[in-house]
This record gives C-alpha cells, structure tokens and sequence, in this order.
C-alpha cells in the first residue's frame, strides 16, 4: 500500500465526520439486533434439532454465516466509524475484507442452494422426496468452499483488497481492475459466478416455483391427500425463502451496482458516500433472516414463546419441573394447521393460547365435552357426562 503517509491517508475517512458517527449508530443497531435475532434463531434450531426438515438446515446456515459477519465486521467497524479513520491496520484490514467477502458469498450461495432445494421439492416431487438431511449437509459444506475460493483468492494475489473508498472499513480493491488485468479478471468472476449466476438461479427456481403451485391449485384444493400437510410446509418454507431472499439482494444489489461502476467506469467519480451508504444497505443483510423465520414461522414463533415463558417461570418461580425445560416437541404439524376437529365437529384449540404459560387463570381453551343417551319413556335425551349425576342411573345406555 505504499509509505506511512499513503497508508495514513488511504485509512483517513472521506465522508464527513456527521456522517461517520451516523453510520457508528446505524451499525451499532443493526449489531444488536443481528446478535439477539440469529443467536434466538439458532437456539430455536438446537432446541427442534431431531425435527429439522432438509430445507430449514439452510435456514440455520444462513444464520450461521449472518452471525459470522456481525461478529467480524462489526466490532472493527463501529469503533472506525466514531473515530473518522480505521484504526486497526493493514493487516487487520485484509483479514475484515476477507471476513466480508467469505460470510457475504456464503449468504448469496447458500440462499441459491435453498432456492434450488425448495424447487426440486414443489417442482419435481419425485426426486425432492429423495432429498435427505445428509445430501443438506454436502451442500452446505459445498457452499462454503465456493464462497471460501472467492475469499481466500485476493490473499493470493488475485484480486486484491484494500480500504474503501469511504475510508473507514475495507473490502475488495474496486480501483484494480483499471490498472491489473489479474484484478480485472477477479472482478468479472466475482460478478458473473457470485452476483449474475445466483440471481438468475434464485429468480428462475422460485419462477418455476409459482407456476408450479398456481397450476396444481385447484388440483390440491380438489383432491385432498394425507401429504397436503407435508405440501403446506414446505409452501410455508419456500414463501419465507422468496421474502429472505428479496431483503438480502435488496441490501447487496446497490453495493454491487456502485462497485460495478467503480470497477469498469471511472472509478474517481463514484463519490464515497455513495460507497458509505451502500455499505450501509449491504450490511442489513445480517438481520432479514431471523427476522422473517422467528416472526412468520409457526412452529419457530411457537418454540420460542416456550422457552421465553420457561425462562420467566425460571426467573419468578424458581427452576421449572423437568418436562418444562426448555424442549420443542413438535405438536401436530403446527407449521399447516393450528386446530383439528373431533369427530363430532367441535374444534381442540390445542397451542391457542401461547403466551400464557404459567398463567392459567387468564387463560380459557373451551375443551369438548364427552357426551351420553338418556332413555326417558321413548325418548332420547343428549346430556354431558358431568351432569349423570342428576339423572337415574337406570336410564343411561
């Protein structure tokens, strides 16, 4: 990178210091909530572990890979912002890009992997039932050697890394490729195989997807088979993935179009703030996860309200009774339906009251009554079993 000097001033910040203490605050937010939403999303998933569907182990990859980056990235980050220049060095710096680029890339891949995976399951039934945890297991590994290639290849000189333009923190050199070839030819791998390839995939596979569900609709609606809950599952995943999927590139796809026009334009008139607030935008990426799956997903939303309510019972009552520790059995496949019926029409509202845990008294599920047949001369009498007692015995059938 140069002298002292150079160095000094490549790691000065650009931006104005209202600006950097701003982005100081929004990145302390959204450490925050990343640390709080993917580590409850990650409890949720130990908790369920002997349930998880193949689909939900991209799920909880994905907050792996979101928690990496928040743990990295952040720490450096925020404290550079509030002093107006990096403060940790050259070789810090390389390792924080590196750290960006691994955890970034593996979001976006395995994002791609999970919108194939959803695909094969709704679009070719046949070969998506055949999809086991351990073939979800060798795809995650796969995602991260991908992204692990990208990470590691500016470490050896192809491509290089450097400080923003911003000042403040460090990724990918965009400047390089104007004067490298090496760098130029990184550039477009990076963009082709780690940004165009996995969009296209993730909007061809979800494309498919709802052609798919809007031709079978009335088909399913018709013919109501004992897998339509199984079906209605996996709907529910690959809803929840199209809706990660539209937050993490609606976050990266500015970052990616400023750089693009840095990398193959004149990269002295892409202003740094632009630089600044995209890597704002980019770095939201880390909380879209555990926030759509923890606040729309039935059986993690329920999950989690147990163990809360296990944790208050902790803190007020003193240790719960063994059976309330801290479990997640599933209950009836709550992810497609949260009643059944009995046979004679009444509806069991098991899980209807979630929240009260501990707390009977406010809580009233009107549970079906057993029923008997009072003969009275020649007719029949329909009666609760908890009234008998006012009835001759002689008359019960």
């Amino acid at each position: 990178m140069g002298n002292a000097s150079d160095t000094a001033s490549l790691f000065a910040s650009s931006i104005s210091k209202e600006h950097d203490i701003l982005m100081g605050s929004v990145y302390s937010l959204f450490c925050i909530l990343s640390l709080v939403g993917n580590c409850l999303l990650l409890l949720v998933a130990f908790h369920k572990r002997s349930t998880l569907k193949p689909a939900e182990f991209f799920i909880i990859n994905l907050s792996i890979s979101d928690l990496g980056m928040t743990l990295s990235l952040f720490p450096l980050a925020i404290p550079s912002s509030f002093s107006h220049r990096w403060l940790f060095g050259e070789i810090t710096c390389q390792l924080y890009a590196m750290c960006g680029v691994l955890f970034g890339l593996c979001s976006l891949t395995n994002l791609t992997a999970l919108s194939l995976v959803c695909c094969l399951k709704v679009c070719f039934p046949t070969y998506g039932n055949k999809f086991s945890p351990s073939h979800a297991r060798l795809l995650v590994a796969g995602v991260w050697c991908y992204a692990s290639v990208f990470a590691v290849g500016p470490l050896a000189q192809w491509g290089h890394y450097s400080a923003e333009p911003y000042g403040t923190a460090c990724c990918i050199d965009w400047h390089a490729p104007n004067q490298e070839l090496l760098a130029l030819t990184y550039i477009l791998c990076l963009f082709i195989f780690c940004y165009a390839l996995p969009c296209t995939i993730i909007f061809l596979s979800y494309s498919f997807i709802l052609l798919t569900v809007r031709g079978s609709r009335q088909a399913v609606q018709q013919h109501v088979s004992p897998q339509t809950k199984t079906t209605n599952a996996h709907a529910l995943i690959v809803k929840l993935s199209i809706a990660v999927c539209i937050g993490f590139l609606g976050a990266w796809t500015p970052y990616a179009a400023i750089a693009m026009w840095a990398a193959f334009g004149d990269a002295t008139r892409v202003p740094p703030t632009a630089f600044a607030l995209a890597a704002v935008f980019a770095k939201s990426s880390t909380i879209y996860n555990p926030m759509v799956y923890l606040l729309c997903k039935p059986n993690f939303r329920e999950c989690l309200c147990r163990d809360t309510s296990t944790l208050r019972q902790m803190i007020y009552r003193g240790s719960p009774q063994p059976q309330e520790r801290f479990s997640c059995t599933p209950q009836r496949n709550k992810d497609t339906s949260a009643s059944t019926r009995f046979s004679n029409g009444q509806q069991e509202s098991y899980g209807a009251c979630l929240n009260c845990t501990g707390n009977a008294a406010l809580c009233h599920v009107t549970t079906p009554q057993k029923t008997a047949c009072i003969l009275t001369g020649s007719t029949y009498t329909e009666v609760t079993v908890s009234q008998l007692s006012a009835k001759p015995g002689t008359d019960f059938i």
